[in-house]
């Protein structure tokens, strides 16, 4: 092989991304599979590149005559194993433990024949077998490792011991010297350049398939958090059912004595109380709905403006001292099955706002390109750089409160469940932005639910 051959079948290439390599796989250790079989494909082309050029070079300008019918047959060979290979990356099979030995072990092979026909053990590219080392001491596990070691001790061996001599016409012994010390020069050169180039490749692959494990395992550990706080909130509400029962029954039975009856200011306050009970009990109903354990009503039929709206004006009627401004271009004719968590999510980020000491708060949905966009935008002091970079995880609040910093958490992640995703930013003029989207089909009645 040599140099410009390798330049040449890399441009043609066009190094095939790692996504259309993995996009039939069967999880991320098959992705990681297919995408390093890929990195031996490309390197396999440039073989077949390097070694035409250079059988053809040596064998008309330098005088050597080698066979050449055998050898195009071994790099007819190789080519029908690339596109076998590639082929076999469009099935859904995984690969299995055996497929990259397999193809470097055939690689070793393919250039211990040709190493036999130009020259045996004395041939300079000799020095290629090292890049079937390091590339199975990468790819490989340890006993296929040292399988690969072992089979090219033995192809080393067996050069030397059915060495065929290659045959120079017209070339003293320091030409032929010199040609020799040239092929040791461009086969450590190409040496270096590929191991450098496909090993680094090799290593993304392995740092991103490490990158994604990493991202489950911290999804897992949130989704597992959530659970157990979720059990949490449904015991609770269990165990305040009975207590708040018990001073609606007693508010109840005070109102209608004689003392509240003759004094209207106590009535009023006594009517608050009982307000304030009912909407505590309706936040426990609420609990035990999003869990799961409501008697019926779980599922409503609504429409996107509606559910907006009541959304909105549930969160006005408990917060009457807050302006807050509502926008929205959205329609009655979007029917979708009103979701209690969204309704929860949005009151949430609306709180924030709220505790963030704003004065105003906007909120305005839209549909665009088939994903509804509810944007809450507020004029306090705004988000710090630090929960910028930590936003959505658990207990990550700038409030000072022990146990805080759990609605954005719930926020990020129910959208999540949804197929949605929120960010967060700072406006240009101050004040705090938190966009929820989440595509309209996860919404809607027939649509595909993201359970």
């Amino acid at each position: 092989m040599t140099p410009s051959a390798s330049l040449l079948i890399s441009g043609v290439s066009g190094w095939l991304s790692g996504a259309r390599a993995a996009e039939n796989a069967n999880g991320p250790a098959d992705a990681i599979a297919r995408q390093n079989m890929l990195q031996l494909i490309h390197l396999r082309w440039i073989a077949v590149a390097g070694q035409v050029l250079t059988i053809l070079a040596v064998h008309f300008s330098f005088g050597f005559k080698l066979p050449l019918t055998a050898m195009m047959l071994v790099l007819a060979a190789l080519v029908a194993l690339n596109l076998f290979s590639l082929l076999r990356l469009k099935r859904a099979e995984p690969l299995g433990p055996y497929d990259l030995f397999g193809a470097l072990a055939l690689d070793a092979l393919a250039l211990t024949i040709q190493l036999y026909f130009s020259g045996g053990a004395t041939n300079p590219f000799t020095t290629l077998y090292l890049l079937h080392v390091i590339l199975g001491a990468v790819l490989l596990e340890a006993w296929a490792t040292w399988a690969i070691v072992a089979l090219i001790s033995f192809c080393f061996v067996g050069l030397i011991a059915f060495n065929r001599p290659i045959i120079a016409s017209g070339l003293s012994d320091q030409a032929f010297f010199e040609l020799f010390i040239m092929g040791m020069l461009i086969g450590i050169v190409l040496d270096a350049l590929l191991l450098v180039t496909f090993v680094g490749r090799i290593n993304t692959n392995l740092r991103r398939h490490d990158a994604h494990l990493a991202a489950l395992r911290q999804q897992a550990a949130e989704e597992t958090h959530i659970v157990r706080m979720g059990l949490l909130a449904s015991g609770a509400a269990h165990e305040l059912g009975t207590p708040l029962a018990t001073l609606d029954v007693i508010l109840g039975d005070w109102s209608r004595m004689p003392l509240f009856g003759a004094n209207p200011e106590l009535a009023q306050e006594l009517e608050d109380m009982r307000g304030e009970v009912r909407r505590c009990k309706a936040i426990v109903s609420g609990v035990l709905q999003s869990a799961g354990e409501a008697r019926s009503g779980e599922v409503r039929a609504s429409t996107l403006r509606g559910f907006m709206d009541e959304v909105v004006a549930e969160w006005r009627a408990s917060r009457a001292d807050h302006n807050l401004i509502y926008e929205t271009d959205l329609l009655d004719a979007t029917p979708i099955v009103a979701e209690s968590t969204l309704k929860q999510v949005i009151h949430n980020v609306l709180d924030n706002a709220l505790e963030a000491s704003a004065a105003t708060t906007r909120l305005s949905a839209a549909i665009r390109d088939g994903w509804i966009r509810i944007e809450v935008d507020d004029d306090g002091p705004g988000f710090t750089e630090a929960t910028l970079q930590s936003f959505g995880t658990p207990y990550n609040s700038t409030k000072g409160r022990v146990g805080g910093g759990l609605g954005l958490f719930l926020v990020v992640n129910v959208l999540r469940k949804l197929g949605g995703r929120v960010s967060a930013a700072n406006g240009p003029e101050g004040g705090a932005r938190v966009v929820l989207s989440l595509p309209l089909s996860s919404l809607e009645i027939g649509g595909d639910r993201v359970d």
